[in-house]
């Protein structure tokens, strides 16, 4: 059965990137213990404010339970945010 991913497009704002970055960080134990094992972090070259995050989980449910636990953190981070998308995404290939 394929992975069910999540993808996150988090606009810091100017000087506060490392204070997101330790933010985001904590959010990782919490996705590991629900079994999302891959999280991963990328910062854009171009516009350094601009990051992603993605990693697969095992099923919808998983993903929904994660985001009711993080919600009130990354309600905290609002104040370093000009914005956040999030996306859930299907595998296609491979594995799908």
């Amino acid at each position: 059965m394929a992975n069910v991913w999540t993808h996150g497009v988090w606009t810091v704002k100017a000087g506060r990137e490392e204070e997101f970055v330790a933010a985001w960080r904590e959010l990782v134990p919490i996705g590991a213990a629900l079994g999302s094992a891959d999280a991963t972090l990328l910062r854009d070259r171009d516009r350094t404010n601009v990051f992603r995050s993605f990693g697969p989980w095992p099923d919808l449910a998983t993903i929904e339970r994660f985001r009711a636990e993080i919600r009130p953190r990354v309600g905290a981070m609002n104040d370093m945010l000009e914005s956040f998308e999030t996306f859930t995404l299907d595998e296609v290939y491979p594995g799908g």
